[in-house]
């Protein structure tokens, strides 16, 4: 992956400032280029936004459990770089995660959001068509506070 660098730099935007991951150290371009790899191994869809000839936001699928029974269910991941929110860049980048992780069959697609007080990335799920499946309450603790998260579902209807 050549967009490693810009992906690391967003990602760490994220770790350092936010509630958005629960990651407390952010991973090296290098970390990046190894989970793209291991991921697209997978079949799974790891893609990238461009804009003006830069990178302004990523997504991915990984698998959501490692036990065989979930193989058929995966977890989404968008992140977009500050300034690109609202702009249509995360709705394109999850409706061809959604396709990509149709294509992969994968049947359910799960969103573990944090709950930072914003409802942008549950909107964005709602967007396309994700429901809310359930609340975590406290399960992370980051900058000296407990975060919630709320899990979204999107069934695919596909099956291997």
């Amino acid at each position: 992956m050549t967009d490693a660098d810009r992906v690391a730099a967003i990602f760490a935007h994220y770790v350092t400032t936010s509630v958005a991951t629960f990651e407390e150290v952010a991973p090296a371009a290098a970390d990046w280029q190894r989970r793209a790899g291991d991921l697209t191994a997978l079949g799974l869809p790891f893609l990238v936004a461009e804009a003006g000839g830069e990178i302004c936001g990523f997504a991915y699928a990984s698998p959501w459990r490692p036990k065989p029974a979930y193989r058929h269910t995966v977890e989404d991941s968008v992140y977009l770089f500050p300034g690109w929110t609202g702009r249509g860049v995360g709705t394109a980048l999850l409706g061809g995660l959604l396709a990509g992780c149709a294509a992969a069959g994968a049947r359910q697609v799960i969103a573990v959001i944090a709950d930072t007080g914003s409802d942008a990335s549950a909107a964005l799920h709602r967007r396309l068509g994700f429901t809310e499946a359930g609340r975590l309450s406290a399960v992370g603790r980051k900058h000296g506070r407990w975060i919630d998260t709320v899990l979204m579902q999107k069934d695919l209807g596909v099956t291997r």
